[in-house]
């Protein structure tokens, strides 16, 4: 299968790399330095999964000179994802399906509204990965998981096909069944590392043996977890607890891509994370008075780095 990655940092780049080692054609969309040593020397990824380097590359700053492509995996931060759909358009063919890695729950209504249900999918990647240098990507952990399936109209896009090219590639890759729970399950999770990893500079590893950022950990989850039922996505009552005892098997060192961004002075996605959860709460009327605090101080530390 043809891929393109649109965004080729820790996730794009981790994922592009596995798809290109086992053979399939992928175009990689990057900018800056990282795009300038992928094509001088490659695209390197470092994993306890096993190290892989891609050489050479076929990456560009404009995916339409990447030609048309089977499937294209948007990777690309949130607050970006307006301006690459516009770029991705002319590698949209009639038969390409556009997946969103992206984090949050609202990237796969504004693809669908884009191109339409038939050239969509759901998408949730679990992975911790980060552009360790230009041209390099240090995946932590073993973690590296892709879930895949329909949306409604959907039905008639390869999901099986994408599946089985993943795995051949050595990823973990499953379809399921209700890809819109699965997102909001990783949203859960994810607002709360998110949220906790960025304020406190800390990695996972110490916000889940402290207990005040551990029970602040649990209540981010626990409003947006209110949230999604209040908008018909029913998780389970357990899954505060749940995805707790999964906090516990991270690596240590593990963080969060925001956290990341936050170091280096990069904008945040905290509006499509706490801020979504907020925004949400008010329109369905569930309290969230922990993600209304995370997005106030993280509106402070976004300004004063200005």
């Amino acid at each position: 299968m043809r891929f393109i990655m649109m965004g080729s940092g820790g996730v794009g780049g981790y994922f592009g790399a596995r798809l290109a080692a086992a053979g399939h054609g992928v175009g990689f969309v990057a900018r800056g330095a990282h795009l300038a040593a992928m094509k001088t020397a490659g695209l390197r990824v470092t994993s306890p999964c096993g190290d892989v380097t891609v050489s050479p590359v076929v990456a560009a700053e404009d995916p339409a000179v990447l030609g048309a492509a089977d499937v294209i995996f948007v990777a690309v931060k949130l607050g970006d994802l307006k301006d690459a759909l516009g770029r991705i358009a002319p590698a949209v063919g009639p038969a390409t399906t556009v997946i969103s890695l992206q984090n949050g729950v609202e990237a796969e209504d504004r693809l669908v509204a884009a191109f339409g249900p038939g050239r969509v999918a759901g998408g949730v990647a679990y992975i911790a990965a980060a552009v360790e240098a230009p041209g390099t990507i240090r995946h932590i952990g073993t973690n590296q998981r892709i879930e895949i399936g329909t949306l409604p109209g959907g039905e008639a896009v390869p999901v099986a096909a994408i599946v089985a090219a993943l795995a051949e590639a050595g990823i973990d890759a499953a379809a399921v069944a209700d890809i819109r729970h699965a997102i909001w399950r990783k949203f859960v999770f994810l607002v709360a590392l998110s949220a906790t990893t960025t304020l406190t500079g800390r990695t996972i590893g110490v916000v889940r043996a402290d207990p005040h950022a551990r029970a602040l950990f649990a209540d981010l989850m626990a409003e947006a977890a209110a949230v999604g039922g209040a908008r018909g996505i029913p998780l389970a009552d357990d899954i505060v607890a749940d995805r707790l005892a999964l906090t516990d098997t991270l690596p240590e060192a593990m963080t969060s891509s925001m956290a990341h961004d936050a170091a280096a002075g990069r904008p945040l996605e905290a509006d499509w994370l706490s801020g979504a959860v907020v925004r949400m709460g008010r329109e369905t009327g569930v309290p969230t008075p922990a993600n209304n605090a995370a997005v106030a101080i993280l509106a402070l530390r976004r300004d004063a780095g200005r």
